[in-house]
């Protein structure tokens, strides 16, 4: 295993339930508080919330709510945001687990923080569990590093099935930058069977998220339609990242000149000229994805996505 996931001996290594708690309900967000995704955020009602709010109506088609849910696109495009607002929408409780919460370089403690994992969440349903970089656990067995992680994958693999407990009302959340890493194990039905792509920001989407971040520092007059446009393929992070550094330039310039200044549309379009986007090499490494490992379709929305935003120009065949 890993350094990074090594921890220092103890006279006591146990795992206790008490060490996954959920996310405080003043915490709680909504749909309404995540910029753009509406088509993301439909889909997410058809399949996930609305089990949650009308459970007579889908027992009636043996339909129950919960289940495992696969979150994946580049990084720094909102997938742990968007799970909160899934479970702020079913009014669960949201528990937000790293995969070094749950393994540990002593043997059996990892597969003892599955099984806390689960029971703690189990006796607060309805809940969600959120499990980010879920192909560090579930990787593909040739791609796997520690075969020693077997047992835990089957631990965990247990606690999603359900196998001896009720997993009615308990939704599993794992979010990947790379789903075609994940083993075929974990993507069969009543495991991660429903898969959802979360892409960068749309022009809209960046938009809202400019104006949000932008307004609560002290701005000039902006367009933020050209902002969105010249942020073509920016993750949510990216966007961070770009106001982040305009507002150190800014106050760079106040220190220097003693001059209060407001932050002013120049500011943005200079600092963007050293800017490229995060996602770009995400989606071209997609690409291959989509043309040679979709034959299940399962990356179709993936496909749609690329054909309606090329993220360079399409080569043609021949001299001209």
């Amino acid at each position: 295993m890993s350094e990074d996931l090594q921890k220092q001996p103890v006279e006591d290594a146990q795992p206790s339930v008490s060490q996954f708690e959920p996310l405080s309900p003043k915490h709680w967000i909504r749909f309404e508080q995540v910029g753009g995704l509406e088509a993301l955020k439909r889909q997410a009602r058809i399949k996930i919330i609305e089990p949650f709010k009308n459970p007579a109506l889908f027992k009636k088609f043996n339909k129950t709510a919960g289940g495992g849910l696969l979150l994946y696109g580049p990084p720094g495009c909102g997938k742990t945001f968007f799970a909160r607002a899934i479970a702020g929408e079913c009014n669960a409780a949201f528990f937000n687990v790293s995969i070094h919460d749950i393994l540990d370089m002593y043997l059996g403690n990892s597969e003892k923080n599955i099984q806390a994992l689960f029971d703690t969440a189990r006796a607060q349903r309805p809940a969600v569990i959120f499990i980010d970089e879920i192909d560090a656990l579930g990787r593909k067995r040739e791609l796997m590093r520690h075969s020693s992680l077997t047992t835990t994958i089957n631990q965990f693999l247990a606690q999603l099935d359900g196998v001896e407990s009720d997993n009615e009302n308990l939704l599993v959340i794992g979010a990947t930058n790379a789903p075609w890493d994940v083993d075929s194990a974990f993507r069969r039905p009543g495991r991660f069977d429903m898969t959802l792509f979360v892409p960068p920001p749309d022009q809209d989407s960046r938009q809202q998220i400019l104006a949000g971040m932008l307004s609560e520092l002290p701005i000039g007059q902006l367009d933020y339609a050209e902002l969105a446009q010249l942020s073509a393929h920016f993750s949510g992070a990216d966007i961070k990242g770009w106001v982040d550094q305009v507002s150190e330039t800014v106050i760079e310039s106040i220190l220097e000149t003693g001059q209060e200044r407001l932050i002013e549309q120049a500011d943005l379009v200079a600092q963007r000229s050293h800017l490229k986007p995060s996602t770009l090499e995400w989606l071209e490494a997609a690409k291959n994805v989509v043309e040679y490992a979709n034959q299940s379709g399962v990356y179709d929305e993936l496909a749609d996505y690329l054909d309606q935003h090329p993220t360079t120009k399409k080569r043609k065949i021949g001299f001209f």
